[in-house]
């Protein structure tokens, strides 16, 4: 008879379909439960946006029973918790990835993008937060629908220290703040860099997000010194570039790219958006394979989308209804692999010994 110790050996040797390394390496396997012919095993993801999992369980069926005989069942049960670099702890943010969603040009549906993504992954279980940081243009809290101005309030730190922390604004669970909530509609924002340096330091330190699996980030178009500011601040997750399919807007994503790349902030891939008969479809997937960047998927022009965000109701993009859901829940978790991938088969550090 089958030991649970040698199943669970067998399971630790599956390779996983997305990240393409052993379960075992990648310290997924959670235990094996045995009870008369029937084998259970216990998996943990990387994330709870993991795309496809009924690949693992079939590679993880197909292994037992083909070792063991006796195995004549198998079930499989996941769970999930977010790894990330937590590198916001020199600001005190608590945030386990940051993301950077930004384009080489304005009007290409960033903001769309980056809102999507957020209430995407809030939507598959994560916590998240969406913070706009298009400070001369911010659009996200109408996309939201969400009109109501964040508070100030003073927190005790653990150290006993009473300070005044941000508020964000919560639409069902979802944290958000953006230089919209403090500006009358009509008023424009005339800021030289250090000013917009200033509100995004605050935006990240005196902002009380809590804890978060995932922070969603709003840049403004193009390769202006956001990004900058952000990379000094704390290390990215990694950056989503948006572009539609013409050439145009792919020329000046490459540019987006080349700017990431020079503040050395990960590129995670780049979001194809309005696909369809108007702009063409394709253009963005091919520049992807040529540069050797992931491509995270592509979104219809969809009128749909664009009444939506209009009428402030992003988030009911991810309703069962909505025709383009699919789309947009298959960017979040490409968005999320990209992220486990890089993390988990990043080559760990050599340790010192001390003699």
């Amino acid at each position: 008879m089958s030991t649970e110790a040698e199943v669970l050996q067998r399971v630790r040797s599956v390779k996983d379909p997305e990240i393409g390394r052993s379960l075992g390496d990648l310290d997924m396997t959670r235990g094996v439960a045995i009870v008369g012919d029937t084998a259970t095993v216990k998996i943990e993801l990387p994330t709870p946006a993991y795309p496809r999992r009924e690949r693992i369980s079939d590679s993880i069926r197909s292994a037992i029973v083909s070792a063991h005989p006796d195995i004549k069942s198998v079930n499989v049960e996941f769970t999930a918790v977010v790894r990330g670099k937590m590198t916001g702890g020199a600001i005190g943010l608590r945030a386990k990835n940051v993301i950077a969603v930004g384009s080489g040009k304005g009007g290409v549906g960033k903001s769309t993008v980056a809102a999507s993504l957020a209430f995407g992954l809030k939507s598959l279980g994560c916590q998240v937060g969406l913070m706009d940081a298009d400070v001369y243009g911010p659009s996200i809290p109408h996309m939201i629908g969400s009109i109501d101005r964040p508070a100030a309030m003073k927190v005790t730190t653990a150290a006993g220290e009473e300070i005044e922390r941000i508020q964000p604004v919560s639409i069902d669970g979802l944290k958000v703040i953006s230089m919209g909530y403090f500006l009358k509609p009509d008023q424009a924002v005339i800021w030289r860099g250090p000013l917009l340096h200033r509100a995004i330091t605050q935006f990240l330190k005196d902002t009380d997000w809590g804890d978060l699996d995932y922070l969603i980030i709003d840049l403004p178009p193009g390769t202006g010194d956001v990004s900058l500011t952000l990379s000094q601040l704390l290390g990215l997750a990694g950056a989503v570039v948006v572009c539609t399919p013409q050439q145009v807007a792919l020329l000046d994503a490459v540019k987006a790219i080349s700017m990431f790349n020079q503040v050395k902030i990960p590129l995670l891939g780049i979001v194809e958006n309005m696909t369809g008969e108007i702009f063409g479809r394709g253009g963005a997937k091919a520049k992807a394979e040529e540069l050797g960047l992931p491509f995270l998927g592509e979104l219809p022009i969809d009128a749909g989308i664009r009444i939506r965000g209009d009428a402030g109701r992003i988030a009911s993009l991810f309703s069962e209804s909505n025709p383009s859901r699919d789309a947009l829940i298959h960017i979040c978790e490409q968005v999320a692999i990209e992220i486990a991938k890089q993390l988990l088969i990043a080559p760990k550090m050599p340790s010192l010994e001390i003699l």
